[in-house]
Order: structure tokens, then C-alpha cells, then sequence
């Protein structure tokens, strides 16, 4: 996946984001940057809740949304 489609994806995806996880700021969105990880950890910060919750949210939101994705960490 080329970093020009991640980015593409990425503005139309922050909406989507923040409808789902409305305690993540447009900082916090501008820091994840279409990051997995970062998104993972910014949901377990801001909502408090465990990294195997913010796991399975995720999951379940990208198998809703399977036209945007998430840059993955190697």
C-alpha cells in the first residue's frame, strides 16, 4: 500500500473516527496520522480502557469499513 492511498484514505477516515471514538481530539488525529498503533493507543488513553478492548474495537471498525486501512507497524 502506497503512503499516497493511506494519506488519501486518511482524511476521509478521520470523520469515521471521530463518530466512533468522540473523545479522540483532532490532535490526537493528527498524531495518529493513519497509524494503527497510534490509533490503538490513543483510544486506550483517551476511553480508558485495556489494549485487548481498543484491539477488538478496531478490529470490528475496519471489518465495517474494509475501503479505508490503517498503515501497520513491521
Amino acid at each position: 500500500m502506497t503512503n499516497d492511498r493511506i494519506e488519501g484514505n486518511w482524511k476521509q477516515l478521520k470523520g469515521k473516527i471521530k463518530e466512533q471514538w468522540g473523545k479522540l481530539t483532532d490532535d490526537d488525529l493528527d498524531v495518529i496520522a493513519g497509524k494503527r498503533d497510534q490509533l490503538l493507543g490513543r483510544i486506550q488513553e483517551r476511553h480508558g480502557i485495556a489494549r485487548h478492548e481498543a484491539e477488538q474495537q478496531v478490529s470490528h471498525f475496519e471489518q465495517r469499513n474494509p475501503t479505508f486501512i490503517f498503515e501497520k507497524s513491521q
